[in-house]
């Protein structure tokens, strides 16, 4: 397994992925997006005060702010801030979000090491192919054991495409991704707190840990993956193979990811537009509103019907997400942050919804119904969210998110410098020079030259 993926990705160049480098400037676009978006909140702050007097050389920019650390600590920052407003990419067949842990140290390595933009793009293609048949692998009882997919599966990506970055051979790809096994963590019973994003952070910086090991010649297993006590069967059960490796570099997992409207959990997202679309119908009758019933399935019950009490759960919380589609007619960032969670309204209309089993709806759907008080029932039940496969978002709806994020992010990048920078990356000679070129000036406190 470990020795077919590196096969595959030693052999990869330019040639064979260029026809999947438009998606991946989309979901590069995301991830800046996402990044920007929180790259001053504080919990990214606290981890920049963390790292900042451990950083060697500052190679590597913290995306969002004017100062560099180095490789392996930016790789960490980034992928943290781009995984915090649970706004980023998402694979649906696994409900990983490819782009945090892979783009993250790509971009760090190859600013590092001055490469170019083809560089980058190729090595991000095949990292997220190696993350998400991986994941495609060991799903769905991997995640419902409690291991936080995105990060656990993210470092083999992370540490595929640096070690493509380093121009490894691909005994050299092995070793790394098995190095990586050795490092795969995140649980999900930490999803609504910060130390859900440290584990996606680690899975960037220690997947390119990974590959700079092996390019000093440390081995591993050549089954540590697939091997009888190897990461697959200690972390779930036995591999799909043939969900790993059938059609690998002729069908491309990239295809079929996927971009959010909304900064909350994948899963809520069907709530929030039949929300969206009953206050619509409702009109101004909201003050009518005595009960709300938002049925799903077991997954969408067992992620959201929670108590809220910051904004990281109301981002996973089937309640606020209705609060915001119905009360606020909106759901975005300023609608998770935390003086919107705690507004004494918002929480009273929490309390005021219910959620019930749907065996019948799908993973993903939702159907809400209303109870006025002059007796009348309104229902919408929506299957395919926006943002799904079935109503993907376009171009330029990705380029308002990131422009949206900036501001809401509070970050001093121009964002349609980044916006053209991302969609003529392939043309950037010197991934240095693009960085610098979007960096803002004068450094803050935290520069380090």
């Amino acid at each position: 397994m470990s020795t077919t993926l590196a096969d595959f990705v030693a052999a990869s160049s330019w040639a064979e992925v260029e026809a999947q480098a438009h998606q991946a400037r989309r979901s590069i676009l995301n991830f800046f997006a996402t990044t920007l978006g929180s790259a001053r909140d504080p919990v990214v702050t606290a981890a920049m005060r963390t790292l900042s007097p451990f950083s060697g050389a500052a190679t590597a920019t913290v995306i969002g702010r004017s100062e560099r650390l180095d490789a392996l600590c930016a790789s960490f920052l980034n992928a943290v801030a781009a995984n915090l407003l649970d706004f980023d990419d998402t694979h649906p067949e696994t409900i990983i979000h490819p782009a945090a842990p892979v783009a993250a140290p790509v971009l760090a390595l190859a600013e590092t090491r001055g490469l170019s933009g083809r560089d980058v793009l190729t090595a991000f293609i095949l990292g997220g192919e190696v993350t998400c048949r991986i994941g495609n692998a060991v799903s769905p009882h991997h995640y419902a054991r409690g291991w936080h997919i995105t990060s656990t599966c993210g470092i083999f990506g992370a540490a595929a495409a640096c070690a493509k970055l380093l121009g490894l051979p691909a005994e050299g790809i092995a070793n790394t991704i098995g190095i990586a096994a050795s490092q795969s963590a995140g649980n999900v019973e930490n999803l609504p707190s910060a130390a859900k994003n440290v584990s996606v952070g680690n899975a960037a910086r220690n997947g390119l840990f990974a590959a700079l090991l092996a390019q000093q010649g440390y081995e591993a297993a050549p089954r540590a993956i697939e091997g009888p006590l190897g990461w697959a069967r200690t972390m779930g059960d036995e591999p799909d193979l043939a969900r790993l490796l059938d059609g690998l570099g002729k069908t491309w997992e990239i295809a079929k990811n996927t971009y959010k409207p909304y900064p909350a959990g994948i899963v809520f997202h069907s709530v929030i537009d039949a929300c969206l679309l009953l206050r619509e119908r409702i009109g101004r009758r909201l003050a009518e509103i005595e009960e709300v019933t938002v049925q799903g399935s077991a997954l969408l019950l067992a992620r959201g019907d929670r108590a809220v009490n910051n904004e990281r759960e109301a981002r996973v919380s089937i309640h606020h997400c209705a609060a915001c589609g119905l009360l606020l007619g909106a759901a975005g960032v300023a609608e998770f942050t935390h003086d919107t969670v705690v507004r004494p309204d918002i929480a009273q209309f929490r309390s005021e919804v219910k959620a019930e089993l749907d065996p019948g709806l799908p993973d993903g759907a939702a159907r809400v119904s209303l109870s006025l008080s002059s007796g009348e029932i309104f229902t919408e039940t929506v299957i395919s969210p926006r943002g799904s496969p079935a109503a993907p978002l376009a171009d330029r709806d990705i380029e308002q998110k990131l422009r949206e994020c900036v501001r809401t992010g509070r970050s001093d990048w121009d964002a349609d410098r980044v916006i053209e920078a991302v969609w003529r990356l392939d043309a950037s000679d010197n991934a240095a020079e693009l960085m610098q070129s979007l960096r803002p000036t004068p450094p803050d406190d935290f520069t380090r030259s």
